[in-house]
Order: structure tokens, then C-alpha cells, then sequence
């Protein structure tokens, strides 16, 4: 009897880049590596969505649209190209009006993509619908999903929650609402799920979809059990695996391909690749990456995530953000926090955008004490404003939310609250654009719907560039000059490619008009102002994205006058005191730390 052939994806250039680079990655570095594993007989590619659309423009300095047609022309005409969504939140970490999402497959489509694989953080079935109608209309392959992980140990609820049988009654109820797909995937982004859970969970969704449905299962080796798990999902009746590409597998990525093919040699699985040519493959490819900072965490197989379960893909792009922000010495504290935050929000499975809830309440209650500030994602989620969770939250927990957010418990449909939500939506993003004086295309109104400011920002020729590599690798640590004015700039660990042109400066292949000079001028900050009145610090680490009252402005108490973000959330600084700001000391784009003046008022 033939062997049983396993249909591989190949993850490495989405899922891969997020779970090691936290997704901040120049794709003029990357695509060759595409080409090359196309060369190698490769035909299905994750290739965008996720993380890292909006990475594209928050610290790459791309358009995510152009960099999905580039990955066509490195893939061929002929493969499947897949990207990754959130349901209702496409690819947001807030959830859209229908507009958006009717908008966000449009755009997919046009720019290359073939299949979309769309998953619910709760599994509520409800977010799914609408969502996997606008994906098939637009002309797209559908991949529902079904998101799995495992409960921290003697979690409460943990024999209702995340077992086969709560994922059995999640595939039903998907069967049962009609939602158009193509094939089924399970999805344990965190890699905490056991392989005697997934084996019994792929076996029951066989016999549900019948023998002709492709069932797809992905997971990470965080935990060090996916190749264990991947192989369960097999026996199971699983028909195809997600796979990496070293130099981004293992550890908090997806096994490497060749590791997967070692593993079910002399089994009756076969992946059907040319093992000889997936070497030279990687071997392009950890080329193409060499001067990139490999974070040490991204590699590891750590223990405790079945306690603190946080996906590969969130875990290094917030150890980067912490990192940037200089507090990377108390990541062990937040991780550890985490267990908490799962235990009593209603066991969302934690994968973006739930984890990144997760992680940023964690944060908040490292930094600013134990639910004092709910991160905005955590409090609307255990309110219900992203759908319904798994269980109901701790009741104490949701009290607490709704007195510091000022909102009220709900169970009406996301979709519904954010239909007639004014500052939501394609007219909001027109709007924007209008006010901006920017072109009103759909792929516009798309990134401001996505990327609100920081879109805005990169559309203005604004955006900076927050790729990590190492600069000894790539040039040394100083900065060295050539003839032609080119230089290597090294920041704070960052390494920057500038090449001096007249009265221009290209950046990272972006150009800025500069006016260069001699010396150094010592300058204040253009909104300075006198210093006087009482000083408002900053409660934690992040960067000033906004200055909503500059100097001279007149506030009455609890108006807004700086926005802070820190690890994807924004945090509103408010006067404490109806007055006028006097002075603000910090410029916007500047770093601030825990305790440093924000502004005074008067």
C-alpha cells in the first residue's frame, strides 16, 4: 500500500518572521528565499495576513499590499498563497463594521492572494459568518477554523473548555450556521495542546467532514511537543501540516520541514518534498537573514508556556516591543503574570488578537499594579464586545471592567456595535484621509481602518523604521562611511542603511529631504513652553504617537493631552485639572520611561 501524502504550507514567511522578528522584516531581504523554495517544488505559502500587515507599515516602512504582489512574482502564477485573519477583526486587534471586512477580502484578492484561512480567538461561531461570506464572494478559498490550545493546570473549567469535546461542538455549530469554506484547519497557536487531545479532536472532525474534506492542523514547538503533536494530528486524520524553514523554526515557530520529513521517515507519511532541494532552500535563506538579531527566546523551548500559554507569534513580537521600550529585564514577571489574566477572562484561546489581551493586562498589572489600568483589549473582551467566551469570566473581574472603562456588559453582536460605530468603518477612513489630504483608493482606506494613525503616518511619508538587526554582523558597530555617502548608522542597537544624496537622505530605501550642517546647534523642543504648573508623568514605558493639546492649549479635567503606546496599546495621559498646559518636554515619536515628565499644567 502507497503512503499516505501529508500537504505541507510552508509558514516561515508570515508565521515564521512573527514568531522570531516579531514580524519586522524588510521583504527585499526575504524574497529571494521565496524564489528559492518555490525553485524547490514548494506551491503553498502562507504569505501575508496576521501580524503582518500591520508591521509592514509600523516598522518596516512598507506597503503590505505591494509586498503581497512581490511574494506572487517570487511564488509563481501557480501557488496557493494564503494569509491569516481574525474573523471580524481581519487583520486588526479591534474588531470592524462589514464594510471593512467586505473590503478586506476585496483587497486580498486583488493583490494575489488565493486562500484565506479566518479563525474566531473565542470560537464564537457568530464572528465567523459574515466574515467567511464576504472571503468566498470576493472569489477567495475559505479555510474555517477552529482555534485550540490547553488550559493553565488546575484551571477551573478546564474539563468544559478546550477538550474534543468543546472543539467538536465548535465544528458543529460552524457546520451548522452554513459557512462556505474549502477545508478546515485546527490552529493551537500557543503549542500547549497535548498530542492524546489533538488525536482524539482530529479524529472526531474526520467523521464530521467525511473523508473528502482537507482537514489542515498548525502549531508551534514552544512547548517542545508539536513534532510528537504534528504526529498525532496525522493519526487522527489530519491531511496536511504547517511547516517552517530554518532559520525561523522550532522553538516558537513551527517544526522545520526537514525535521518534519525526518520524523515520519519509515512511517506511512510522506511529505512529498525533495529533501536535497529544501536544503539548498534554507541554506538561501538563512543567508537572506544572516544579519538579522535572532532574540535568544525565539529559539528556546520553554517549559513554563503550558502555564502561561503565549503563541510564538505574540511572544517575540512583545519581547521586541519590550526591548524598544527598556523593560525586557521584567519580561519573566509578565509571562508569569499571565497565568492569572487566562484563568479568570473566559478562556479565549490565546492567539492574536486574545494573546496580545492577555500579554498587555499582564504588562499592566507588572507595571502598574495588579488591575489597576485594564488594557483596553482585555476589558472589552471580558465585557463581551469582541463575542462571547468560552466561559463566562470572573464575575469580580468584570465588575472591575466595567467601573474603569465605563461600559456596560453586553452580549448584542460585535458586528452590530461596530455597524453604527461613527469613527468605524469606510466613511471613518475616508474622513481621515480627507482631513489628511491623502488619496481616497480602497487599499487607503483599508491601511487607515487597519492601522489607524501609524497608517496615516506611513501614507504621509512619516513612518520610521523599527527593524532590529545586528549591526556587527551587518557593518560593525560604528558607523562606516564609503565614497559614495553611504553609511551604516548604528542606534541604540538598531543599524540603519543612509545614503546622503544633495538635500536628500534615503533611509532604509526611504527618501526625506534634510538640510545637513556642520557642527551641532543646540535646540528646546518646539512645544517646550515655561515648565510651570504641575508635572504629569508618565505611569509606564512607550512611545508619545499623539499630542492632542500642545502648549498654550486650555483643558478641562480629564481631556486628553498626550496618547502613550506601549506594546500595541494606547494609553490616554489626561489633565488632572481643568488649566492650561504649560509645557510639554517630550517631542511625538520620543520614548519616554515609567515616571518621566509627559507635561505640566496650569
Amino acid at each position: 500500500m502507497g503512503k499516505k501524502r501529508v500537504k505541507v504550507m510552508i509558514t516561515a514567511f508570515r508565521d515564521g518572521f512573527q514568531s522570531v522578528y516579531g514580524a519586522r522584516v524588510f521583504s527585499k531581504d526575504f524574497l529571494p528565499a521565496v524564489e528559492a523554495t518555490a525553485k524547490a517544488g514548494i506551491e503553498h505559502f502562507e504569505a501575508g495576513g496576521g501580524a503582518m500587515f500591520q508591521s509592514a507599515f509600523f516598522y518596516s516602512n512598507e506597503n503590505a499590499f505591494d509586498v503581497m504582489d512581490a511574494f506572487r512574482k517570487a511564488a509563481g502564477p501557480n501557488a496557493n498563497l494564503q494569509t491569516l485573519a481574525r474573523g471580524i477583526n481581519v487583520v486588526c486587534l479591534d474588531s470592524q463594521p462589514s464594510d471593512i471586512i467586505n473590503l478586506h477580502a476585496k483587497m486580498f484578492k486583488k493583490h494575489s492572494i488565493t486562500t484565506i484561512r479566518n479563525f474566531d480567538a473565542l470560537n464564537d461561531v457568530n464572528n465567523l459568518i459574515y466574515s467567511g461570506k464576504c472571503i468566498k464572494e470576493a472569489g477567495l478559498n475559505h479555510e474555517v477554523v477552529v482555534t485550540m490550545m490547553s488550559l493553565p493546570p488546575d484551571c477551573p473549567g478546564a474539563d468544559y473548555a478546550h477538550t474534543p469535546d468543546f472543539y467538536e461542538k465548535t465544528l458543529r455549530n460552524i457546520l451548522d450556521a452554513g459557512i462556505p469554506y474549502d477545508s478546515v484547519a485546527f490552529k493551537d497557536a500557543s503549542g500547549t495542546s497535548t498530542p492524546a487531545v489533538i488525536y482524539e479532536t482530529m479524529k472526531r472532525a474526520r467523521a464530521l467532514l467525511g473523508e473528502k474534506a482537507h482537514i489542515r492542523f498548525h502549531s508551534h514547538d514552544t512547548a517542545g511537543t508539536c513534532v510528537m503533536c504534528y504526529k498525532a494530528a496525522l493519526d487522527g486524520g489530519a491531511d496536511g501540516l504547517d511547516l517552517s524553514m530554518a532559520p525561523v523554526s522550532g522553538g516558537t515557530c513551527s517544526p522545520d520541514v526537514l525535521s518534519m520529513w525526518h520524523a515520519l521517515r519509515g512511517t506511512e507519511y510522506d511529505l512529498g518534498i525533495d529533501a536535497n532541494k529544501m536544503v539548498e532552500a534554507e541554506e538561501v535563506f538563512k543567508n537572506c537573514m544572516a544579519d538579522y538579531f535572532l532574540p535568544p527566546e525565539s529559539k528556546a523551548v520553554e517549559p513554563l508556556i503550558p502555564f502561561s500559554p503565549m503563541p510564538g507569534g505574540a511572544l517575540t513580537a512583545n519581547t521586541q516591543m519590550m526591548r524598544d521600550n527598556g523593560t525586557m529585564d521584567r519580561y519573566p514577571e509578565v509571562i508569569k503574570a499571565m497565568n492569572e489574566v487566562v484563568k479568570v477572562g473566559g478562556f479565549g484561546t490565546s492567539v492574536t488578537p486574545v494573546s496580545q489581551f492577555y500579554f498587555q493586562q499582564a504588562y499592566n498589572n507588572v507595571f502598574l499594579g495588579p488591575w489597576k489600568k485594564f488594557a483596553e483589549g482585555y476589558g472589552k473582551m471580558v465585557l463581551g464586545y469582541f463575542g462571547k467566551t468560552p466561559v463566562e469570566p470572573d464575575p469580580e473581574i468584570v465588575k472591575l471592567a466595567e467601573e474603569q472603562m465605563g461600559l456596560k456588559r453586553t452580549t448584542e453582536s460585535p458586528l452590530a456595535i461596530n455597524d453604527r460605530n461613527e469613527k468605524k468603518g469606510v466613511a471613518a477612513s475616508k474622513k481621515i484621509l480627507q482631513e489628511n489630504k491623502l488619496p481616497e483608493t480602497d487599499e487607503n482606506i483599508f491601511i487607515v481602518a487597519a492601522c489607524g494613525d501609524k497608517g496615516v503616518a506611513y501614507l504621509k511619508g512619516e513612518a520610521t523604521v523599527g527593524v532590529r538587526k545586528d549591526a556587527k554582523k551587518s557593518a560593525g558597530s560604528e558607523a562606516k562611511a564609503s565614497g559614495s555617502g553611504e553609511y551604516t548608522v548604528d542606534i541604540n542597537g538598531k543599524a540603519y542603511a543612509v545614503q546622503l544624496k544633495g538635500d536628500e537622505a534615503v533611509v532604509d530605501g526611504r527618501t526625506y529631504k534634510v538640510n545637513v550642517k556642520d557642527g551641532i546647534s543646540a535646540s528646546a523642543p518646539a512645544s517646550s513652553g515655561s515648565g510651570e504648573g504641575e508635572a504629569v508623568k508618565s505611569p509606564l514605558p512607550g512611545v508619545v504617537v499623539k499630542i492632542k493639546a500642545p502648549v498654550g492649549t486650555s483643558v478641562a479635567a480629564g481631556q486628553t493631552v498626550i496618547v502613550i503606546e506601549a506594546m500595541k496599546m494606547e494609553t490616554e495621559i489626561k489633565a488632572p485639572k481643568a488649566g492650561v498646559v504649560s509645557s510639554i518636554p517630550v517631542a511625538q515619536g520620543a520614548k519616554v520611561l515609567t515616571g518621566q515628565v509627559l507635561f505640566t499644567i496650569k
